[in-house]
């Protein structure tokens, strides 16, 4: 598995160069994992990688960068896709003031990975995990991970938990309770009063003013990224033979729905990306290949 890899036209400092290659690490770990269940399946599918590079108008220093979209169709993951960018440039006047530490000084710098894997079985749970590392005048680390099953099981949603609640008392007994309870609240969607899934968690702005809190919060955010790819395979593996029904594939396509209403109403990633010029089809990448609405 070969990814191209975008130039970014601008110098990183030592922090934006290693929450860089984190994230790009950890992408082609997660790449080869699903492909290798697709192996197990007796499917050939593959990553396909894409690089997109952002044009900033102007292009003044600091400006452009770029990512990587990869996407994969397959017997078990009907759409995964797993993205990475590096980007840098000026939030719009307007949408700075709603940015932590831009609103005086719109300059931002951002590096991440995306990911959102819609399953062929509706047995095999949805998934959404991302994290983050972004620079305005303030600097911090953000993402979260939550489970999305159409047909939810008690045990795969324990065994998500508890693998993710693992992770934040390695770091801080608080954090669990803390962002768990702000997924719930995040991975929500209002206009329909129901959860989005079963919950995981959700943090930002663990801010990084020296190089200790950088340290500490990057490897939190590690942690979490190591804590997803221990978690969700072991539910694909368990879930991908488990035979269903026309009612369990309608009931499916129905909560896609309510997926995508989330993703294109309420998602911060989907408007940061879009106000910040990024790839249409990264950023879109979290939409379902097929829904239904009844």
């Amino acid at each position: 598995m070969t990814n191209p890899v975008p130039t970014v036209p601008f110098p990183l400092d030592p922090r934006q160069q290693a929450a860089r290659s984190w994230f790009e690490s950890l992408r082609d770990r997660i790449c080869a994992e699903f492909e290798a269940i697709e192996r197990e399946a007796g499917s050939d599918a593959a990553f396909q990688f894409t690089a997109w590079d952002r044009e900033a108008e102007g292009q003044a220093p600091g400006e452009g960068g770029g990512g990587v979209r990869g996407v994969m169709k397959g017997k078990i993951f009907e759409k995964v896709g797993v993205n990475v960018s590096t980007v840098g440039g000026a939030f719009a006047p307007g949408f700075a003031q709603t940015i932590h530490g831009a609103a005086e000084d719109p300059s931002f710098f951002a590096t991440g990975i995306s990911l959102v894997a819609h399953m062929a079985n509706p047995h095999v749970p949805a998934v959404h995990m991302n994290t983050r590392y972004l620079v305005t005048t303030k600097s911090w680390f953000g993402g979260g991970a939550d489970l999305n099953p159409p047909l939810p099981r008690a045990e795969d949603t324990a065994q998500f938990h508890a693998v993710l609640k693992a992770a934040c008392d390695a770091h801080d007994p608080e954090y669990y309770a803390r962002f768990s309870q702000w997924a719930e609240e995040y991975f929500f969607i209002p206009h329909r009063n129901v959860a989005r899934g079963v919950g995981g968690i959700f943090y930002d702005h663990l801010e990084c003013p020296d190089d200790a809190a950088f340290a500490a919060n990057f490897a939190f955010t590690r942690a979490v990224g190591d804590a997803f790819l221990e978690a969700f395979p072991p539910i694909v593996r368990r879930r991908m033979a488990d035979p269903w029904t026309d009612a369990d594939y309608r009931t499916m396509l129905e909560w896609r729905g309510r997926y995508a209403e989330f993703n294109l109403v309420h998602d911060r990633g989907t408007l940061f990306g879009l106000r910040t010029g990024g790839n249409i089809d990264a950023i879109l990448m979290s939409l379902p290949p097929m829904a239904s609405w009844s």
